[in-house]
């Protein structure tokens, strides 16, 4: 089986931690050449000195709630590089009833995972086409295939998503580009903390600890995830042995979602 990806040039877009990071460390591991993209400097060259060494990573830094000055960066840097692999990834709108969520909530949402996806492959798919080698990789939630309570608007903006992710991958399949979606459940990042807060803070009778215990209690492996399991099947889907999976819905998430 080849995993190797030596001689490729990763793209990660929210790399300064969680899933996004361990992403990047582990196509690094593999042998990529990573572009890290987020929007505070330091915590990016922090990480970028955790690769593994190579002097070809580097960074770009963007702020997902600026498509626009987005656009910009992304496409500068497009026109000198090339990159193989493309991950996309950014943090989940807050949580909420969705009959509270106001208007520019859908929008803002819609805006930093959909119009800004869309921003990152217009600018690079021209390259994966010159190359005949594509790897587009959405970070979703396994809310695609079935809404989880309490995250009304991120249920509306992944479903979105994950329709777009599909139309591109038929689209873009025949320049052997592949467009897949990894839906992660709950997993140990700063996104579940907060969830759990939140969460901890609404109820009257159970603390954040025990509200980690039940989320874990929902999984058959009786567990939450870690950043770098999900990272795991990312690097899978990146590499050259993943060439004819296209246009899929990877659940990561422990046997949690109860639909096929």
């Amino acid at each position: 089986m080849d995993l190797s990806l030596n001689g490729k040039r990763a793209v990660v877009c929210g790399s300064t931690q969680g899933i996004g990071k361990s992403t990047a460390l582990e196509l690094a591991e593999l042998g990529a050449d990573v572009t890290l993209i987020a929007r505070n400097e330091e915590k990016l060259k922090t990480v970028l000195a955790e690769l593994k060494p190579n002097e070809k990573h580097g960074y770009l830094v963007a702020d997902f709630s600026k498509p626009q000055e987005l656009k910009k960066t992304i496409m500068n840097w497009a026109t000198e590089n090339k990159a193989h692999i493309l991950l996309n990834n950014t943090g989940g709108p807050k949580g909420g009833p969705i009959i509270d969520a106001g208007t520019e909530e859908f929008e803002d949402a819609f805006s930093q995972h959909l119009i800004c996806n869309h921003i990152m492959v217009q600018a690079l798919y021209p390259g994966m086409k010159a190359m005949e080698y594509g790897r587009i990789i959405n970070i979703i939630s396994t809310s695609v295939k079935q809404p989880l309570d309490g995250l009304g608007v991120s249920n509306t903006v992944r479903g979105a998503v994950a329709n777009w992710s599909k139309t591109l991958a038929n689209e873009l399949g025949k320049f052997n580009i592949t467009v897949n979606n990894v839906l992660p459940g709950a997993t140990n990042t700063s996104r579940l903390q907060s969830i759990a807060e939140n969460k901890a803070a609404k109820s009257s009778g159970l603390n954040y600890d025990e509200i980690l215990s039940n989320m874990a209690e929902l999984s058959p492996m009786k567990r939450i995830a870690q950043p770098h399991e999900i990272a795991n099947a990312v690097a899978f889907l990146a590499s050259p042995a993943a060439g004819y999976i296209n246009g899929i819905n990877v659940p990561v998430d422990g046997g949690r979602t109860k639909s096929l």
